[in-house]
């Protein structure tokens, strides 16, 4: 039976495909801080401005392609049951190939409704508009987990941590938080790789720091866990 790899991926993951991350951007986009398009808030105040952002965001998305790091973690799943945790709302994973990914924070290229959750809609192109609306007659809103919402996800994504028996970070500082929690989930003794140029400042037990960025440092870990198999 191949052992399960649970691989946990933020921003960094998707930098080297020309994903521009908010710490790029320096939390700012245009003149706008990012708390004035991404949260609840913003979106009652100024819905045009934030649905802008995300069309923009979309658009860019669909000139960017999976890196040599998507495609080193699509490798691995020859000998690993590979399970991706991602708190990126791109879909560039799926495009490179893997087939088990969670999405804690949402996804760009969908849209869901403004008075039910679970209504989720594929978005055509890069656009979304104003009147187009869910099922039950509400305005569609881009399907991402706000700053200040809840991240329903996180129930599914903390029984995979718990089955992993190896653990890799990629690309995040592990400073956002609810998603920054997942690592304590990992059972004691399961060995930890953290894929990032800078270490994160939370103690992690029985860790690997590759201070790479996503593309080589995923090729060092496939040869680290080469003597794991």
């Amino acid at each position: 039976m191949k052992k399960k790899l649970v691989i946990l991926s933020g921003a960094g993951m998707s930098q080297e495909s020309g994903i521009r991350t908010f710490r790029d951007m320096g939390g700012l986009w245009e003149e706008y801080d990012v708390m004035e398009v991404a949260t609840p808030e913003a979106w009652h105040r100024n819905p045009e401005l934030v649905m802008r952002f995300y069309n923009d965001r979309r658009k860019q998305l669909l000139e960017c392609e999976p890196n040599a790091g998507h495609y080193g973690l699509v490798e691995l799943e020859r000998d690993f049951n590979v399970q991706i945790i991602t708190q990126n709302v791109d879909d560039l994973h799926e495009r490179a190939g893997s087939s088990q990914i969670l999405h804690l924070h949402g996804e760009l290229k969908k849209a869901r409704s403004s008075v039910d959750e679970s209504l989720i809609y594929d978005i055509e192109g890069w656009e979304l508009k104003f009147g187009q609306n869910c099922a039950k007659g509400s305005q569609l809103r881009p399907h991402i987990v706000w700053f200040g919402e809840a991240v329903p996800a996180m129930d599914d994504a903390i029984p995979i941590v718990e089955s992993a028996d190896i653990l890799v970070v990629i690309g995040t500082s592990l400073n956002v938080y609810p998603a920054a929690g997942l690592v304590n989930y990992a059972k004691r003794g399961v060995p930890i790789f953290v894929i990032d140029p800078e270490r994160p400042s939370v103690f992690l037990r029985n860790v690997t720091y590759i201070q790479e960025k996503a593309v080589k440092g995923v090729g060092i870990l496939r040869t680290k866990l080469n003597e794991l198999i």
